[in-house]
């Protein structure tokens, strides 16, 4: 296995206007973030709305660009212009219905990254999409159909066949099943632990549901307001976590088991804006443990029993 992308302290900024004719403000979405992906391995970024995972996905498919820090694609620095680790890295959308053509038919559409990238004739191209079909669990007759004559996970299917048609290393998952009913949901996960063990692939899988990130990760970072707040692997965090945020989403996780009992750890007040980060531990309004050093010391990742966590306390 080898290292495919490592990130170092990347940081994104926005400018936006407050009102008509206000100031300029600053939204600081990621605020020094870093990690690696490893072939055949998942990371799971966890966290609230409003965290930073999304904006995080965009960096790594080069769709924009970091305000600081550095990005190492197979290393090399990743830049949109560089047309060869664009094709390393993919990216498979919540919403399949909405990252799909409806005016393309599927052969089409798996077809299209073939046509703008390589220089395969029309034969060539339908072969290999109508294979990559096949490996999903698409059947041939799917291939002069339309999205809209799919299901929600068959339009998955399709989109991450679509993903996979220029060999890429690393596949970015934002929320690849929460549109998916749970018996899809389970189908699709095992199709991509099933493709990952297959071509090797570095998954960076985003998620807010961690019944869903239990089951398909090996490292995990939960993030708060642009960073990173606990990392570690999903066995040692899932099964001992020691930052309070995670230990406020775990309990807030539902277990399909009557006699389980947990400790229900409650948050107080709403997730602060990233226009208006708190001083010192951004967590600290919202921590049922917080002490005066927490407002005014910003802790940093340090080893805690087998994992990096950003707290004084833990």
């Amino acid at each position: 296995m080898s290292t495919v992308l490592e990130a170092a302290d990347l940081t994104r900024q926005y400018e936006v206007r407050k009102g008509f004719l206000g100031k300029t403000a600053i939204v600081r979405a990621l605020n020094g973030v870093s990690f690696s992906l490893t072939s055949g391995k998942t990371l799971a970024v966890v966290g609230e709305s409003g965290c930073g995972k999304s904006t995080l996905a965009r960096l790594v498919t080069m769709i924009e660009e970091p305000t600081a820090g550095t990005l190492l694609i197979d290393g090399r620095p990743a830049e949109a212009s560089d047309r060869a680790l664009r094709q390393m890295v993919q990216i498979v959308f919540q919403n399949p219905y909405g990252s799909l053509n409806p005016r393309q038919k599927i052969g089409a559409i798996l077809e299209e990254p073939l046509k703008v990238n390589t220089s395969d004739d029309a034969p060539t191209r339908r072969r290999k999409a109508q294979a990559m079909m096949e490996r999903v669990g698409l059947r041939a007759e799917h291939y002069e159909r339309y999205p809209h004559m799919f299901s929600g996970g068959q339009r998955q299917r399709v989109a991450i066949a679509r993903a996979l048609m220029l060999n890429p290393k690393i596949l970015v998952l934002d929320e690849p099943v929460s549109a998916l009913d749970l018996s899809i949901q389970a189908q699709v996960l095992n199709l991509l632990i099933d493709l990952q063990q297959e071509f090797g692939l570095a998954y960076l899988f985003i998620s807010h549901d961690l019944s869903v990130v239990k089951h398909i990760a090996d490292e995990v970072m939960v993030m708060y307001l642009g960073r990173p707040v606990e990392v570690g692997t999903a066995e040692t965090v899932f099964g001992d976590p020691r930052h309070p945020y995670t230990q406020a989403l775990l309990s807030a996780t539902p277990v399909a088991d009557p006699t389980h009992v947990r400790q229900q750890v409650k948050l107080v007040g709403e997730l602060p804006s990233p226009l208006n980060i708190p001083s010192g531990c951004a967590f600290h309004p919202r921590c049922p443990i917080a002490v005066p050093r927490c407002a005014v010391d910003t802790p940093h990742l340090r080893p805690v029993a087998g994992r990096a966590v950003s707290c004084h306390l833990a």
